[in-house]
């Protein structure tokens, strides 16, 4: 069966693709070498660092299952994608760091701290990340694209389709390529967060027609009985800690042409991906509603992450659709792009150079990303094929892993004293108790239980102190020269001297040392993040 789309959506969705792949070589033309194509030079200015953030964290399959969560459970569900918004204010401390790293991955970053073998270890867990997290995105974009033409064709038939031109632009143009298409479908991603709202809107009867639908829980923040202030809670630290460990965000964040410009474009970015959420959230919300309603046509779902495509397929208009098609796409592509470029990145600097090819022209080793690349980001199209069972509980066992990653990452550059048999420890207990815990509950590997979580994360700093204590310290010719790279700025990025609050916690804060940017950026995100809170409860309450 062929698409059913009309002749306007046929040219809208074309166009995008022409426009994209245009962006994608044209950038091709600007790469120079393995600095280029893997971290763009360094040289981002703030408008495309904020467009970066937001499109990398920005995946096809957060609306849809976030909207099959609301759909689900009310709008609380919000959290599963919120679950970073207490977490943001810390963005803006935490993104000077990877300016400072002066590294092209984060493997490389373990490696200099706690050795050869624990950059390996990072390594191989960096790749699961990228596979399961491409593999969610590709899923969760073809459950929507699927839905929303009326299963003309199968998910998987989607899945294929939508890798030929992110793969071809990121082999050609790099992190170049993807920045640009990042700030480009940044537009088309924010329209897919709101553009079917005003659409289904009068047909709920507005937010006091959804009222009188559904349920007095669907319009709270919190539920006592599911995702309430412990739920919320831990997934904020899940979100928190894992967010240093995230394998594609030292070229994400860490690309900026100065600290402020990182700054911006990490807290920023996600911040508007937080408003974002809102718009999703409420499409769920007004599918519960429909699907409510004996009067107006829609039955229950099956699968509640058919939310979103649904609302697509009964709500858009001609040309709506290609556009809504264009803006899942890119939604998609943008950080499936970024995480080619990135495995790339990883596998070259981390395994091939060190251990199969350390001396070599760059021109070998740019060859050599974009080769591994290709063929790492096909193990995702073949996970999202195969093993995607539930898109969010796939997403939040990549967010898990970050998390238990994040401990000694985090461990690391906050406490001297930890060491690399401490950091091992740190992330193998965690897996197991995880791992272990859903076992004996006859649950899939990738289920997320809070409960669960909180042991296995307790047990994993636990481990990572006692352990840490247990055994000999890092010499001081491996911690002398990784904390000084934190004590002072990159030349250019910032003025000489300037501290940074977090690096300085590890070493002790130094007297006569301003601290005035973080404090008060930290601050000012803080207020930001009340206020989204508060106008959100407050609407509900209308």
């Amino acid at each position: 069966m062929s698409l059913q789309l009309h002749i306007i959506d046929w040219v809208v969705l074309i166009g995008y693709l022409v426009i994209v792949a245009a962006i994608g070589i044209i950038a091709g033309r600007y790469v120079r070498g393995t600095e280029s194509y893997f971290l763009g030079n360094r040289g981002f200015n703030r408008w495309l660092m904020i467009g970066q953030s937001f499109g990398i964290g920005t995946h096809a399959e957060m609306p849809v299952s976030l909207a099959g969560a609301v759909y689900t459970s009310g709008f609380s569900g919000i959290w599963f994608q919120w679950k970073n918004l207490f977490a943001t204010p810390f963005y803006w401390l935490i993104a000077p760091l990877f300016r400072r790293m002066r590294r092209t991955t984060i493997g490389e970053v373990v490696e200099d701290r706690y050795g050869p073998w624990m950059g390996v270890i990072y390594t191989a867990f960096a790749l699961i990340y990228f596979t399961i997290n491409m593999a969610s995105m590709l899923k969760g974009a073809g459950k929507v694209i699927s839905q929303a033409t009326g299963g003309a064709v199968s998910p998987n038939s989607i899945v294929l389709a939508m890798t030929i031109i992110f793969l071809l632009y990121s082999f050609i143009g790099g992190l170049l390529a993807s920045a640009w298409t990042d700030f480009f479908q940044g537009f088309l991603i924010i329209a897919l967060s709101f553009m079917l709202i005003p659409l289904g809107w009068g047909q709920v009867g507005g937010l006091s027609g959804m009222k009188q639908t559904l349920a007095p829980h669907f319009f709270s923040l919190a539920t006592p009985d599911g995702i309430g202030v412990w739920f919320i809670f831990l997934l904020t630290l899940n979100g928190l800690i894992g967010i240093i460990s995230q394998p594609h965000q030292l070229a994400a964040v860490g690309t900026g042409k100065d600290e402020r410009a990182c700054r911006n474009g990490m807290f920023h970015g996600n911040f508007v991906k937080r408003i974002c959420t809102i718009g999703w959230a409420l499409v769920g919300l007004m599918i519960a509603a429909l699907a409510a309603n004996p009067n107006s046509g829609f039955g229950r779902l099956e699968d509640p992450e058919d939310a979103f495509g649904l609302a697509c397929r009964h709500l858009l208009f001609p040309g709506g659709l290609g556009l809504m098609l264009a803006s899942i796409l890119a939604a998609n592509m943008s950080t499936c792009s970024a995480f080619m470029v990135d495995s790339g990145a990883l596998f070259t600097k981390n395994l091939y150079q060190r251990f199969f090819r350390l001396e070599a022209s760059d021109t070998h080793y740019l060859w050599a990303g974009r080769i591994s690349g290709l063929v790492l980001s096909s193990l995702g199209i073949l996970y999202a094929l195969f093993l995607v069972d539930r898109v969010l509980y796939s997403f939040l066992l990549t967010e898990t892993m970050a998390t238990y990653m994040g401990i000694s990452i985090f461990g690391g550059i906050l406490w001297r004293r930890a060491n690399r048999w401490g950091a091992a420890a740190s992330l193998i207990v965690p897996l197991v108790v995880n791992f272990a815990l859903m076992a004996s509950s006859g649950q899939r590997l990738d289920h997320w239980d809070p409960n669960a979580f909180a042991i296995s994360l307790v047990t994993g700093i636990a481990a990572l102190i006692i352990v840490s204590y247990a055994t000999s310290p890092e010499p001081a010719t491996t911690l002398d020269p990784f904390f000084a790279r934190f004590a002072e700025p990159v030349e250019g990025t910032a003025a000489p001297g300037t501290r940074l609050l977090l690096a300085d916690l590890a070493t002790g804060l130094k007297k006569g040392a301003s601290y005035k940017e973080d404090v008060n950026g930290f601050l000012i995100g803080w207020a930001l993040v009340a206020a989204l809170v508060g106008a959100t409860w407050l609407w509900l309450r209308t």
